[in-house]
C-alpha cells in the first residue's frame, strides 16, 4: 500500500550537522563557484582593508552545510518501501547570515520540522547555524516538497 515520506516526518524532529571550515573547503567553494572575492582568498587585502582577523567562508557555503541538514533529515525516509511521493528542495526563504564565519570556526546546523502539510505535499523547517562559541551565525527556512512518483516503475 503506498504511502507519502510526510507520514515520517513529524513537527519537532530536529537533525544536527557539524563541520570546521577548512582552507581547501573555501578555495574548492571559490573554484566551483567563481567566487574569487578577496574576503574569502586574500588574507592580506582583508586584514589591511575590513575590521575582520582574516578571511571568512562564503555565505553560500553555509548554505550548503544548511542543505547538508536538510538532506539528512529525511536519509530516514527516502528508503521506506512503498512511497508514492519523494522528497526535493523548494528552496530557502528568509535566509540571513549574522556573523562572518572565519577558517577554522566550527559550525553547528540545527534543522528543526517546524510544519507538515500533507494537502500542499510539503513540510517547513528553520534553519540555525551556530559557531563554536553558541554564536548564531544564520538563519534560514527550508521548505520540502514531497513530489508524485511518475507511474511506472524504473528498471534496474
Amino acid at each position: 500500500m503506498a504511502k507519502s515520506g510526510l507520514d515520517f516526518i513529524e513537527v519537532g524532529q530536529r537533525v544536527k550537522f557539524a563541520k570546521t571550515v577548512g582552507e581547501t573547503d573555501v578555495v574548492l567553494f571559490a573554484g566551483i563557484t567563481g567566487d574569487f572575492s578577496d574576503t574569502h582568498i586574500n588574507e592580506q587585502y582583508v586584514r589591511e582593508k575590513s575590521n575582520m582577523p582574516g578571511r571568512i567562508a562564503h555565505g553560500a557555503l553555509i548554505v550548503g552545510y544548511m542543505s547538508t541538514a536538510s538532506t539528512l533529515s529525511i536519509a530516514h525516509v527516502i528508503h521506506q518501501e512503498e512511497l508514492d511521493d519523494f522528497p526535493v528542495s523548494a528552496g530557502w526563504d528568509r535566509v540571513r547570515h549574522l556573523k562572518p564565519v572565519a577558517l577554522g570556526d566550527t559550525v553547528t546546523v540545527h534543522y528543526t520540522v517546524k510544519s507538515v502539510d500533507k494537502e500542499k505535499g510539503r513540510s517547513v523547517a528553520t534553519v540555525e547555524a551556530v559557531n563554536q562559541h553558541n554564536e548564531l551565525v544564520g538563519v534560514a527556512e527550508h521548505i520540502m516538497r514531497w513530489a508524485g512518483k511518475l507511474s511506472g516503475k524504473a528498471e534496474s
